[in-house]
C-alpha cells in the first residue's frame, strides 16, 4: 500500500451536477444496469459507456455468453469485483480476468471478442460481478491497431487512506499513475470505505463521476444508495463520506476532442463511419474469433 499522506480538506457543501438511475438490460444471461450513456448523460470524460453486471449467482452449468461481436473506435474496460471471465478476440488473445485485474482492449480500426464464463466456473457455479467501461479514442486515433492489455490485480497501484483504500486501475488519482496504457488523460479507480470515513474526490479532471457499487455515501448531507451514478461539477470540491461500508468506482477525466456517434458495438466522431462498420460486419470483414461459435447477427435498424 502507498501512503494517501497529508491532511484531508473540510466537507464541502458542493452536491452532485446529476444523479442517473441505470436501466436494466440482459447481456447474454445476465442482468447488467447501464448507467452511460443516458437522456441526462451521454459522457464524462472519453468514457461513453459504463455497465454493471449483477451482482449474480450463477448455478452449476450456467454462465455468461457473450458471442463474438464487433467494435471501432474505442477501448473497453472490463474490472470485476466477483467471479470470472474469459475473453477472446480476433488478435489470438485467451485471457481469463479475475477480481481485481483488468481487461483493457483496444478496437481501434475493428476487432472482434467474446466474454464467456470459464468451464471450470461454469461446471460449479459461481458468483459474478464487475463493471464495464467504453473509452472512446481520441479522433486521431479512432483507426489505430487494435491490441489487447491485461495487468493483474498485483500490478495495479493501491492508496491506503487509513479508513479508505483505493485502487487506481486506470490513469492518474490519489498521487500515483496505473500501468494501463491509455490514449487519453482519464481515472478509472475502486475504492472501498470503512462506514463514517470520508474521502475527497481528487480534483485533477475535468470530468469526474462516481458509480456506487455497495452500500451508501453521503455528499454534502444528502444520502446516495448503490447504483446511483453521481456526476460532479469541475472544479467543485467534493468529500464522499460513507453512511456504511462501502465500494466506488470513480471516473472521468478531459473531455473529448468532439461529439461521438454510438450505434451497437461502433463508436466514431463520423457518422459514416459508423455506417461502413455495420457493412463491414453484416459482409464478414471483420477479423473472427476462431473456434468461438457463430457471432452475433448485425441488430435491425
Amino acid at each position: 500500500m502507498i501512503p494517501a499522506g497529508g491532511p484531508r480538506p473540510p466537507a464541502a457543501a458542493h452536491r452532485p451536477e446529476l444523479v442517473v438511475i441505470p436501466r436494466t438490460s440482459d447481456i447474454g444471461g445476465l442482468e447488467v444496469r447501464r448507467a452511460l450513456p443516458s437522456a441526462g448523460r451521454r459522457m464524462v470524460g472519453p468514457f461513453v459507456f459504463l455497465d454493471e453486471m449483477g451482482p449474480a449467482v450463477l448455478g452449476p452449468g450456467a454462465g455468461l455468453d457473450v458471442r463474438p461481436h464487433p467494435h471501432i473506435g474505442l477501448a473497453t474496460v472490463t474490472y470485476l469485483f466477483d467471479g470470472a471471465i474469459l475473453h477472446r478476440d480476433s488478435l489470438a488473445s485467451a485471457q481469463t480476468i479475475r477480481a481485481g485485474d483488468v481487461n483493457w482492449m483496444t478496437a481501434g480500426r475493428g476487432i472482434t471478442h467474446s466474454e464467456r464464463t470459464p468451464p471450470g466456473l461454469r461446471a460449479a457455479g459461481h458468483r459474478l460481478a464487475g463493471l464495464q467501461a467504453w473509452v472512446a479514442l481520441p479522433a486521431e486515433g479512432e483507426e489505430m491497431t487494435p491490441a489487447f492489455v491485461h495487468h493483474g490485480r498485483e500490478d495495479l497501484p493501491e492508496v491506503d487512506g487509513g479508513c479508505w483504500r483505493a485502487r487506481v486501475v486506470a490513469g492518474a488519482a490519489f498521487g500515483v499513475q496505473a500501468p494501463t496504457a491509455t490514449q487519453s488523460a482519464l481515472v478509472f479507480a475502486d475504492i472501498e470505505l470503512e462506514a463514517g470515513a470520508g474521502v475527497p474526490l481528487p480534483p485533477e479532471h475535468v470530468e469526474r463521476a462516481v458509480y456506487v457499487v455497495a452500500g451508501a455515501v453521503a455528499v454534502a448531507g444528502d444520502v446516495f444508495e448503490a447504483g446511483r451514478l453521481l456526476v460532479f461539477r469541475a472544479r467543485d470540491d467534493i468529500v464522499l463520506t460513507a453512511r456504511t461500508p462501502c465500494r466506488l468506482v470513480l471516473l472521468g477525466g478531459e473531455p473529448l476532442d468532439g461529439k461521438r456517434h454510438v450505434w451497437w458495438n461502433f463508436v466514431s466522431s463520423r457518422r459514416d463511419r459508423i455506417e461502413q462498420a455495420k457493412a463491414d460486419w453484416a459482409a464478414g470483414r471483420f477479423p473472427p474469433v476462431i473456434g468461438d461459435g457463430d457471432p452475433m447477427p448485425l441488430p435491425a435498424g
